[in-house]
């Protein structure tokens, strides 16, 4: 079973405790080990959390937490944006074999169980395009 990581609160509160044992005369590595931590842990912790207290690393969770929602609303209108932009230019040209499958489904779902013989009359078709027998040519 895997070791259950300490939420940051937890964390100062061993940093604090770790303080507390160096202050009272126990050694820097005795102090660490009575907290349960190891070494490198501790130091990587110091490193992250240290000074802090439990209201400004529950303002720095809040802070993470609302920087990433801001960065995923200004990912999404920049793709927006992208989108808009490349409409704008007008490039609206779909390769012919896109434009076969979308009508193809599009009978499909106006028809499912006709088939294609039925549906082809009532199908929006592009300009110039004419039913032939029993397929698609264009004038």
């Amino acid at each position: 079973m895997a070791n259950k990581r300490p939420k940051p609160e937890e964390i100062v509160i061993k940093l604090r405790q770790d303080d507390v044992l160096v202050g009272q005369g126990k050694s820097r590595i005795d102090a660490i080990r009575s907290i349960g931590v190891a070494e490198q842990t501790y130091y990587r912790w110091r490193k992250q959390y240290g000074g802090m207290g439990t209201d400004q690393v529950k303002e720095l969770k809040r802070l993470q937490k609302e920087n990433d929602h801001l960065r995923r609303a200004v990912s999404d209108l920049t793709l927006e944006k992208l989108i808009l932009r490349e409409a704008a230019r007008g490039n609206f040209s779909a390769p012919h074999d896109v434009v076969s499958a979308s009508i193809i489904s599009a009978a499909r779902l106006q028809c499912p169980s006709a088939g294609f013989a039925g549906c082809w009359a009532s199908i929006d078709r592009p300009n110039g395009v004419t039913q032939g027998a029993g397929r698609m040519k264009t004038a």
